[in-house]
């Protein structure tokens, strides 16, 4: 993504805890295809991935494009029911003012509730 002049920032705190490999290969996927819905369709200069790893973890995926619609594409979906199938939750969406947020809250184990 920074190759092609997309700066992108990445903030993590407290500093990462050990996941199963599922949810942290989630996480990956969705951090992935929330980079490229930016790269496709925000016309963005700059996007912020944070990581918290608190109740388990959640990632957020900000950034400064032109927003957009909220209607779910296949990306979109598809995180969405990534997150779900490990009993967490997505949401995706224009944010006041300009440019886009994905948000994901995966829990810190297998099987449990977020």
């Amino acid at each position: 993504m920074r190759s092609g002049g997309l700066d992108v920032r990445l903030v993590h705190d407290p500093p990462p805890v050990p996941l199963p490999a599922a949810i942290e290969l989630a996480v990956y996927r969705i951090v992935q295809e929330a980079l490229t819905n930016v790269a496709r369709h925000a016309q963005a200069r700059t996007v912020e991935v944070r990581i918290e790893y608190v109740d388990g973890v959640t990632v957020e995926v900000v950034d400064d494009g032109i927003g957009g619609s909220s209607v779910p594409g296949n990306g979109i979906s598809g995180m969405r029911e990534r997150a779900a199938a490990l009993g967490g939750s997505l949401d995706a969406g224009p944010r006041p003012g300009g440019g886009f947020r994905v948000a994901a809250h995966l829990p810190d184990e297998l099987g449990a509730s977020s």
